[in-house]
């Protein structure tokens, strides 16, 4: 879908009105939604959706008393479903952009991350090295607006999953991948054998939930809920189990 459709069909759904805190604070359960093929933030063991993401998505319905029920949806239907209110607020990492700004009511942010270039040992790890090369990346994403930027690229490839983008350049078929960084060092990690590398970072930015545009009461619920985990060193412990850092906006 376009921008400019995306943008007009979040605005028409958004006129629905969305659960107020008080109206979930009553059904006792609170709905959330996310990817689910994001690791490490979102991402199946098995039948078992975690990740940082989830853990600090249910964290945060602790700390308001609420029961959770986790929705998974691909990564560029979640806002148009949050406009639909299928759900009462997504946690997938989608970054802060002015554009999605207008459609939804970003929190505050709960980690800082941003683009990086990935590559097999020998390939493009600079913008100015895409020149003439063919990038993998994920549909809807800001990792996918950024990568059209840069000047000289040959081709950028489309997926519908990161680890659909990541699969096409460990198959040979793409020569780099743009993608979160922390993303990125748990690829390499995870693929000692292929030899990838991690090149410059494209762009910085910062994560944040999203609830339905105008539902302030929630959205200030969620903000007050994240520094109270971050305060009490929830966020610090789940942070640290799959990063090894605390990677809160310093």
């Amino acid at each position: 879908m376009k921008k400019t459709a995306l943008l007009v069909c979040l605005a028409l759904c958004a006129t629905a009105s969305a659960r107020p805190l008080e109206a979930i604070r009553s059904a006792g359960t609170i709905k959330i939604a996310t990817e689910g093929a994001f690791p490490p933030f979102n991402y199946y063991e098995g039948k078992k959706l975690t990740g940082f993401e989830v853990e600090l998505g249910n964290a945060l319905a602790k700390e308001l008393g609420l029961k959770v029920e986790w929705v998974t949806q691909p990564f560029d239907n979640l806002l148009i479903g949050l406009g639909q209110n299928r759900f009462d607020f997504v946690i997938a990492s989608h970054g802060v952009t002015e554009e999605r700004a207008k459609a939804v009511n970003f929190t505050n942010p709960h980690y800082c991350t941003g683009g990086v270039i990935v590559s097999k040992k020998g390939g493009p790890k600079t913008a100015a090295a895409l020149r003439g090369k063919t990038v993998a990346v994920q549909v809807g994403t800001s990792y996918l607006e950024n990568v059209r930027k840069v000047a000289g690229t040959k081709e950028v490839k489309t997926f519908p999953k990161d680890t659909d983008a990541l699969q096409n350049l460990l198959a040979g078929r793409s020569d780099a991948w743009v993608s979160d960084k922390f993303v990125a060092i748990d690829a390499i990690k995870a693929n000692t054998r292929v030899g990838l590398q991690q090149g410059d970072m494209l762009f910085q930015e910062k994560i944040a939930m999203a609830v339905a545009k105008g539902n302030t009461s929630l959205q200030g619920a969620l903000n007050d809920a994240l520094k109270k985990v971050q305060a009490n060193g929830t966020y610090a412990k789940i942070s640290k189990k799959y990063f090894d850092q605390d990677i809160r906006c310093k």
